[in-house]
């Protein structure tokens, strides 16, 4: 970045024909299976020592690393057992179903306990059990699954996410995501054993649509992810000086919204969202977002503009804009002065769905669609050579001004 704020010059990458990829979706995913492992009597008997804590450590991110892929480990406190397994769930996996959900789940057979079906919910654990759970197929709800290649070397992947597409495993969509479809087309055609594939290093909303940046090699991934964290942490930081900064910047994010600031972002307890609502809040996060307005539309009420955010919180752009007044086109979700449309922190639904789970929320969700927003631009230094890169998600004609449509 200079001085001025603006991208250094960079290579602007020649449209080349359309590629994409992607593999339809089947009808049901694979369920979930989450494992869980009791410590054996002597675990509390002792205080372990710093290289024994240090060693466990190591081998829980090993196993964590080996079974990301819809399969979870954990380890229960030693002051959790003696609980019967439906007090053990029911207060562990609180966010995955009420109560009577949990009971169904067991009653479905759904639960082992030392590789036999539990049925009796006042089953007591013991330590050194082993418990598993197995989440049912179900039918995740609609999403598109075609992925057009922006830009793609041995260490990167450009993507242009379409609109209504998640990018990780999260809430009804654990199947129907853009890590899926990576993992599908590195895999495509191989043998039983999954291969290394590319990884998302940022995030995008499920309704936005435009530029994601994948990771195909470890150092990537490290060096990226530090780029956006480093853009990131220096929003909070006061005594940065803005113009050296931007001068330093090695990454950099445009985008465009249809919309009818630097305000803090924090995380409020909502129904529906198991890890709370990011909304504008005084004593949340720092974040920065520099809004400029391209074209105003009086007859419908309507102003296009353009975001560069310098830092990454959840749903920023779309909490900043509201904040000011001008939420986001259609955003189901957020109103003016960054705040949920429907929000009652007291409210909580004991109703279940078919498997046990919490039922789909009657309020909005911040995964819900309706809004118009597009990654359009994105400036990086490539992670091992340090050229400058522009990388561009062709813009929906809704957000592009009259001349860009005339051109």
């Amino acid at each position: 970045m200079s001085s001025s704020g603006k991208p250094l010059p960079s290579t602007t990458l020649p449209r080349l024909p359309i590629m994409t990829f992607g593999e339809p979706w089947p009808d049901l995913n694979d369920g979930l299976t989450y494992r869980d492992l009791i410590p054996p009597p002597h675990a509390g008997l002792y205080q372990p020592s710093e290289s024994f804590t240090y060693m466990r450590l190591v081998m829980f991110l090993a196993l964590l690393t080996i079974f990301r892929s819809l399969f979870f480990i954990f380890w229960l406190p030693n002051n959790l057992t003696g609980l019967t397994v439906i007090e053990y769930y029911s207060k562990k996996y609180k966010n995955s179903a009420p109560v009577q959900g949990w009971l169904q789940r067991i009653k479905n057979k759904q639960i082992k306990v030392d590789g036999a079906v539990i049925t009796d919910p006042n089953t007591i654990l013991r330590a050194g059990s082993e418990l598993v759970y197995h989440r049912l197929p179900w039918k995740e709800p609609h999403a598109p699954y075609l992925l057009e290649v922006l830009f793609e070397d041995n260490d990167l992947i450009a993507l242009n996410k379409p609109s209504g597409l998640q990018v990780l495993p999260g809430g009804l969509f654990q199947q129907r995501t853009v890590l899926s479809q990576l993992e599908w087309r590195t895999n495509k055609g191989t043998s039983s054993c999954k291969q290394p594939h590319a990884v998302p290093v940022h995030r995008l909303g499920r309704g936005t649509s435009g530029v994601l940046l994948c990771a195909k090699t470890k150092l990537a991934k490290s060096c990226l992810a530090a780029y956006f964290a480093d853009g990131t942490s220096a929003v909070g930081n006061e005594s940065c000086n803005n113009a050296r900064f931007n001068s330093t910047r090695k990454i950099s994010k445009f985008y465009r919204a249809l919309v009818v600031i630097d305000q803090p972002i924090g995380l409020v307890k909502y129904p529906g969202v198991a890890k709370g609502l990011y909304v504008a809040s005084a004593s949340g996060k720092p974040a920065l977002s520099k809004v400029s307005i391209l074209e105003r539309n009086v007859k419908n009420s309507s102003t296009l503009v353009q975001v560069e955010i310098q830092s990454g919180r959840p749903h920023q752009i779309r909490i900043h804009l509201s904040f000011i007044g001008h939420p986001l086109l259609g955003d189901p979700l957020y109103v003016a002065g960054g705040q949920p449309s429907c929000f009652d922190p007291e409210f909580i639904d004991e109703g279940f769905a078919q498997d046990g789970g919490y039922q789909r929320p009657e309020n909005p969700v911040p995964g819900d669609c309706g809004y118009h927003l597009h990654a359009h631009q994105l400036f990086l230094a490539h992670p091992t050579t340090h050229e400058p890169i522009k990388i561009v998600a062709p813009l929906p004609s809704i957000l592009a001004t009259e001349e860009e449509c005339r051109g």
